[in-house]
């Protein structure tokens, strides 16, 4: 959208989504970095494949995908600074179900997040580094795609103090200070980040969690239901932003 010209002359841009994390009407959000960038990454750990009973014949790259999976939870806690929040999550291994035979190949993979970019490109060149080279100690070789090409690094969602600002005083004008609350940042990513990239944005929740009805379960899980109530709110809320965000800067 953003390569079709979708932004082009939009001088703001905002953006809500529901919480389960708050009660239905309560609206999040804070200044700065909120939502953490997401990368992925696939490994291929190539060795040679062999009887499981003949090792010495082989050259194992269970045993180097295994060394890497353990040396990647390093970065984090000893290369990382303890107060810049950053995660490497190894998701996936497969070599295989061939109990009796060493694979040629091992396939790892999973995903890492950070809040600032010079945080997240270091975790995705150590990430590469650390497994490349966990392979040659294994006498193996390994390749690390980040799935650059399909665009699924997803930059920080960072509010615009400005923009941010003008969430919070609609949502207290209309619902009163008690119904705003200040967020903690989230390692969750958001591909609405790729706009606040280049416009000046807000991104903010409205909280749908409402016990009696069952409405507790994140939006990702399969139990997923909505408090209704929010909806009349949420569009107020939404529409009063835009319609004055327009009056002040038309």
């Amino acid at each position: 959208m953003i390569g079709d010209g979708a932004l082009e002359n939009v001088e703001a841009i905002f953006a809500v989504h529901v919480s389960h994390e708050h009660p239905t009407g309560i609206i999040g959000s804070r200044p700065g970095p909120l939502l953490a960038g997401c990368g992925f990454f696939r490994a291929v750990i190539s060795g040679r494949k062999g009887l499981a009973g003949s090792p010495h014949h082989s050259v194992d790259p269970i045993l180097a995908a295994s060394a890497a999976v353990i040396s990647l939870q390093g970065i984090v806690s000893r290369e990382s600074n303890p107060l810049d929040s950053q995660v490497v999550s190894v998701t996936s291994f497969n070599g295989g179900n061939n109990l009796d035979m060493i694979p040629e190949t091992v396939v790892i993979g999973g995903t890492f997040r950070a809040f600032s970019n010079a945080s997240f490109y270091n975790l995705l060149q150590r990430i590469e580094e650390v497994i490349v080279e966990q392979a040659n100690v294994f006498r193996c070789w390994a390749t690390v795609d980040f799935f650059e090409k399909e665009s699924t690094i997803y930059p920080p969602t960072v509010n615009d103090d400005r923009m941010y600002e003008h969430v919070k005083k609609v949502a207290t004008d209309l619902l009163g200070p008690p119904n705003f609350r200040v967020v903690p940042p989230m390692m969750g990513a958001e591909d609405f980040s790729f706009y606040s990239q280049v416009v000046p944005a807000a991104f903010y929740y409205i909280g749908v969690r409402n016990e009696t009805l069952g409405s507790t379960h994140t939006g990702h899980s399969p139990y997923f239901m909505i408090d209704e109530d929010v909806l009349p709110i949420g569009a107020a809320v939404h529409a009063t932003i835009a319609e004055r965000y327009l009056n002040e800067h038309g």
